[in-house]
């Protein structure tokens, strides 16, 4: 059997997409190990992405430069007005629709076309192109941006041109999938097909990075820590759980000399939030790591690791770190909306609480914290659900459509 995967980002680190794009081949080769799996990459940034570790036949990669030129720009705001079409999105599109159009995909059983960030360039930029036909579109995010839960786009013009857009694209695909149960439900609905959107969620495969680096890691300074890394957007809420860690290390002599919360964040005034909680020296706020030391940090340092999922009412997302943290067998606390992803997912309800509701969040926080000041066991909050037979099962089932 022969596999060709489009792929957008391999990056080891700055971006969850990188991690999950390389999983995803890392488990494509546990399910299919006798297969042929090429590799076309169409990233933007000139990195070193340790390629090298991909257990695949062939990688070719492609730098695509994706700065609009300034007399397109200009060109634009008049084009868009009288004929409201973007040529700023068509350049972009073109570029990889470019490198698209010269792939031999006949010689393949199974294309699997995979996006990254919020545009879905690779995804677009085969519109109209004859390996749509024959490929499998995965979705890692929602698109566009406005039906993105927890976002603050307004609908706009621009938004209904991309989502026509992306209409030809599933129209004209021959499978869509993506990472979450919800989403596909979504934009199953959201496209009007009578397509089915499958899902294959994210994995996680630690022998797809180097993770030697360890440098840069917090010293464990209290019996029990806490930890989050990520980024707060969408609605995530990290205030609220912060406050209810406030008022258990204020209220007993336990937390306080036992327990502290380091948070690794992006996408906040991290200024404007340690000082708010400058005065509870068990909080601790620091910036963001590569994804060697974030891993070592989760993995080796921390107690309880934190999830925050899209709100405040709904997440139709799955979060790119719960394959991970499910590798580590250890207790997570996932602050979610009454819907959501890891709802379904999550097994024991000791680890998962209403985002919106702190005294929910407080107790059972607690009861998390004086269970791990007792033992260390290992604990599967997750249960089997990102093992490599679900993982297999779920590819089958797409390939079979």
């Amino acid at each position: 059997m022969k596999f060709l995967i489009v792929e957008q980002d391999l990056r080891v680190s700055g971006t969850s997409q990188g991690i999950i794009s390389r999983s995803f081949l890392a488990k494509l080769r546990v399910a299919y190990p006798n297969s042929i799996i090429d590799v076309v990459y169409l990233k933007t940034v000139d990195s070193d992405d340790q390629l090298h570790l991909l257990p695949v036949n062939s990688i070719e990669s492609h730098l695509i430069k994706t700065k609009v030129p300034f007399y397109k720009v200009l060109a634009n705001k008049f084009h868009w007005r009288v004929f409201h079409r973007s040529l700023n999105l068509d350049h972009i599109n073109k570029l990889y629709a470019h490198h698209i159009s010269k792939i031999d995909y006949k010689k393949y059983d199974h294309i699997f076309i995979r996006s990254a960030g919020l545009a879905h360039e690779t995804i677009l930029g085969s519109k109209d192109l004859p390996i749509l036909k024959k490929a499998i579109v995965n979705f890692h995010d929602p698109y566009p941006l406005f039906w993105y839960v927890g976002s603050n786009k307004k609908l706009t013009n621009l938004q209904m041109y991309q989502m026509k857009e992306m209409y030809n694209v599933v129209s004209q695909a021959k499978t869509c999938t993506s990472s979450a149960h919800y989403m596909s439900n979504d934009l199953e609905f959201l496209y009007g097909t009578k397509k089915k959107f499958f899902t294959l969620p994210h994995q996680y495969v630690e022998g797809v990075f180097d993770l030697s680096d360890n440098k840069q890691i917090v010293q464990k300074n209290k019996k029990m820590t806490i930890l989050y890394h990520g980024a707060i957007q969408f609605g995530r809420n990290i205030e609220i759980l912060l406050d209810a860690y406030k008022e258990l290390v204020e209220s007993n002599s336990i937390y306080k000399e036992n327990t502290e919360f380091v948070l690794r964040l992006k996408g906040v005034n991290l200024k404007q939030l340690a000082k708010k909680y400058e005065q509870i020296s068990n909080i601790i706020i620091l910036e963001t790591l590569n994804f060697s030391n974030s891993c070592f940090e989760q993995k080796y340092c921390a107690d309880i690791n934190v999830i925050l999922e899209n709100g405040p009412l709904y997440c139709n997302i799955l979060v790119g770190k719960a394959p991970f943290l499910s590798a580590l067998k250890k207790p997570i606390f996932s602050l979610s909306p009454e819907r959501s992803e890891l709802r379904n997912i999550i097994t024991d309800a000791r680890f998962i609480a209403n985002s919106n509701d702190k005294l929910e969040i407080k107790t059972k926080l607690e009861n998390l914290i004086l269970n791990r000041l007792e033992t260390n066991e290992e604990v599967f909050p997750f249960g089997d659900f990102f093992s490599d037979e679900n993982f297999a099962k779920s590819v089958n089932e797409i390939l079979s459509n």
